[in-house]
């Protein structure tokens, strides 16, 4: 093994951005492309030549020895696919990179962009976990951030999730949205935990530049909750989901007892992966590289080869994205990784930078690992975190 995969590791799990939408939501800052209600699968010839050249994307990629052991397809609104274009791509994955037996493949969908026959379909070529992006369960809220289905669609799209008894199930949903009020979000989080999903992720609302929603409101103004609301509503969530059973594993995410999301452990452990596709993020021989965000600049780029140039990350840089990933984790990061990896004195070096934080009860050290309290370390992650980058 050359030094690069022995310090950085061998990537073994690959996410893949589907970047077509029915609308753009007003918060949503990703690479997408408006394709409207009508077009999805093969009736789009958009999408067809999308995934021909994500397919030839994926054949020029290098091949590390390792089978995937996680697929994640993102977006956008990978439930736009027809499922022989899912079986397409994953046949592209197979052929040039291989699949593990017990590979874990998420699928993103959105409530109303699929029937039983489809979310069928796609658990039959592989899909065993699902991420439903329901956001709110109030059809205010929904279209006062700008979504494309309503309750009803929910509720269709999780009997249906249900009917095909996909092994894994997770449900968004969203705090912080404009006009949201406290007995609104108690509500929807009550209304999720209903539904029985195997996971939940919790998102607090950020202002992107560049969204409807940057050109709305700014940070702090109303109709935007004040910044004591959502901390009431993450307190909430912890104790409403943490009550139903959910561990709350990651500072935006709880899952039931063996249920985690294996894909996103990958990136929160600072491990290697594949990206594929307009737009998408890679970490591979320690480079990050990620491709352009517009259709026909990806497409130029492929056909030029998909060469990916850029710089390996240094060993400081890995040090902080290490500590900064690895500590949205409950279970933090190992004392005893960071040694062997970095060396005893940066050890010392990070101990210093946290001192305060110690003191304050938002960072413990418990059982050979480092991590944030919950909720308050949690809650305060961007202060630790941000002085810990400055200080480092």
């Amino acid at each position: 093994m050359n030094q690069k995969l022995n310090f950085f590791g061998i990537p073994s799990s690959a996410y893949i951005h589907i970047p077509f939408c029915r609308r753009r939501c007003f918060y949503c800052d990703f690479p997408v492309s408006v394709v409207g209600d009508r077009l999805r699968g093969e009736t789009s010839g958009t999408i067809s030549q999308y995934i021909e050249v994500l397919c030839q994307e994926i054949a020029l990629s290098p091949n590390y020895g390792e089978p995937l052991k996680t697929i994640f397809f993102g977006g956008g609104t990978p439930s736009l696919l027809s499922i022989e274009q899912l079986q397409r791509i994953l046949a592209t994955l197979e052929t040039h990179l291989g699949i593990a037996g017990e590979v874990e493949i998420s699928m993103e969908v959105d409530p109303g962009t699929f029937d039983l026959a489809h979310i069928f379909g796609y658990c039959s070529v592989g899909v065993n976990r699902v991420s439903l992006g329901v956001q709110a369960f109030q059809s205010e809220l929904l279209q006062v951030a700008g979504r494309s289905h309503s309750v009803v669609d929910i509720l269709t799209s999780v009997d249906l999730i249900h009917q095909v008894e996909i092994p894994e199930f997770s449900l968004d949903l969203i705090s912080g949205l404009p006009h949201q009020s406290l007995d609104q979000w108690q509500d929807s989080l009550h209304k999720a935990v209903a539904l029985m999903p195997t996971h939940i992720s919790i998102y607090d609302l950020t202002i992107e530049p560049g969204t409807a929603f940057g050109r709305y409101y700014k940070p702090g103004d109303k109709p935007l909750p004040t910044d004591e609301t959502t901390v009431k509503m993450y307190e909430m969530a912890q104790q409403v989901l943490t009550g139903a059973g959910y561990e709350h594993y990651e500072i935006s995410n709880y899952a039931l007892p063996g249920h985690q999301c294996r894909h996103n452990r990958v990136y929160w452990e600072n491990r290697p992966y594949y990206g594929f596709g307009m737009g998408a993020a890679s970490y591979v021989e320690g480079k990050r590289f990620t491709r352009p965000r517009k259709t026909q600049e990806y497409y130029q780029w492929v056909k030029a080869g998909g060469v990916i140039d850029c710089e390996v990350t240094p060993p400081e840089e890995v040090l902080l994205e290490t500590l900064m990933l690895g500590l949205r984790l409950a279970e933090g990061v190992s004392l005893a990784d960071l040694s062997e990896k970095f060396g005893e004195g940066k050890l010392e070096d990070i101990y210093r930078c946290l001192q305060p934080y110690l003191d304050k009860g938002w960072v413990e050290v418990m059982g050979g690992r480092l991590r944030l309290s919950d909720p308050q370390g949690f809650l305060f992650s961007n202060v630790v975190l941000a002085d810990l980058f400055e200080k480092l």
